[in-house]
């Protein structure tokens, strides 16, 4: 079966006009002003008049074997489900672990990978958890990330932050080292996503790590860089060397603490941090914690969700005044450039058809997932 789109505005995430988009099997054929629909084939036509055309979203940090746990069994987060990607507009997820690398392991994030794979969907995971040395599949997390095709780098690791195991800076810059390496022998970006805890100066390991070693700031990926205003000043300069990933979901729960993600993205620009050094991610099936300053005690527990990353994108657009082309790059082209995500994130001949067709008011009208219309 082909399928036609056509008349649709096309974001590939740059803006470049009004096109038919000719798909068939998985993969995106042929791009053009006008396409005629085939008389002697199969194929189906949908029409896009007034629609935008854009890249199926890259949610690049999803606990998609469920998160949480620390307020106990009960606060245990339950998994992704695949209609949760659908209802987001996203086609593509990062699996990790998170807080929990004792009673939820490795394997079951692989096989949960696999699982999304098997329905249509594109996955791909980070080994280990928060703890250092990580918890891994082969024995160390080198030979995870080269021998497993879905593995792709190392996380997400927890720095400056009370749950993490404390890590020292030559603990982190070998785990590093191995990342990078393991990455080049596999052809993998070999990256460590990190988690980013509420202690001040939160950035002072990374820049240790690059200081007292070969390693450069482009082999992290620091995420929840907008979880409170000390920790998001910081970004605005470590931005300009590095990446930073802003949390989509904990936004509204933590209003009086989080920078409003699309707000988020305005400054960093303002700062003059690169779009292409800025993702935007879910924190998806993870809890998102509250704790009492002064005692430590859990004091309240939400669930991310994969829709806050277009909710944001939107709000980017409609009200931070940011162009649609500029704000789409967060959440497709930058994480599958930075993660090395073949096929991914681009609306162009021969890559996947993983594509998002909304509605002037940034509804979803149309999901296709490796060609094939899921919504």
């Amino acid at each position: 079966m082909l399928t036609l789109i056509k008349n649709a505005f096309v974001y590939n995430p740059q803006y470049i006009g009004k096109k038919d988009i000719l798909v068939g099997g998985k993969s995106i054929l042929v791009i053009q002003d006008h396409i005629d629909a085939p008389q002697d084939i199969d194929i189906k036509v949908v029409e896009c008049e007034g629609l935008s055309l854009v890249p199926g979203l890259i949610d690049s940090h999803v606990h998609i074997t469920g998160g949480g746990g620390e307020g106990g069994p009960a606060s245990r987060m339950p998994e992704l489900e695949i209609s949760m990607m659908i209802d987001a507009g996203v086609t593509t997820v990062i699996g990790c672990l998170g807080t929990d690398g004792i009673t939820r392991s490795v394997e079951s994030v692989l096989m949960k990978v696999k699982s999304i794979k098997a329905k249509g969907m594109s996955a791909w995971m980070y080994t280990g958890a928060y703890q250092v040395p990580p918890p891994n599949i082969a024995g160390d997390i080198m030979r995870d990330i080269t021998l497993f095709e879905e593995i792709i780098g190392v996380g997400e690791i927890a720095i400056s932050d009370h749950r993490s195991s404390v890590p020292t800076i030559d603990e982190l810059s070998k785990l590093t080292g191995h990342a990078r390496v393991a990455g080049m022998i596999g052809g993998k970006a070999g990256i460590i996503n990190m988690h980013m805890g509420d202690a001040r100066n939160p950035f002072k390991p990374l820049h240790d790590i690059v200081a007292n070693s070969e390693m450069g700031y482009k082999q992290f990926i620091p995420t929840h860089c907008n979880r409170n205003d000390y920790i998001f000043e910081d970004a605005k300069e470590y931005g300009k060397k590095g990446y930073v990933d802003i949390t989509t979901s904990s936004y509204p729960y933590y209003m009086d603490e989080e920078i409003k993600p699309s707000k988020a993205l305005k400054l960093l620009l303002e700062s003059g941090v690169p779009i292409k050094h800025i993702t935007f991610t879910s924190d998806a099936c993870g809890s998102l914690p509250g704790f009492d300053p002064e005692t430590g005690k859990l004091i309240k527990m939400e669930m991310g969700l994969p829709d806050s990353i277009l909710r944001e994108i939107k709000e980017a657009v409609t009200e931070d005044g940011i162009p649609l082309e500029i704000a789409l790059q967060v959440a497709t082209s930058n994480p599958a450039d930075i993660l090395k995500l073949t096929g991914k994130g681009y609306i162009q001949e021969g890559f996947d058809a993983d594509i998002l067709i909304l509605d002037p008011s940034f509804n979803i009208v149309h999901l296709m997932a490796n060609g094939k219309m899921v919504k």
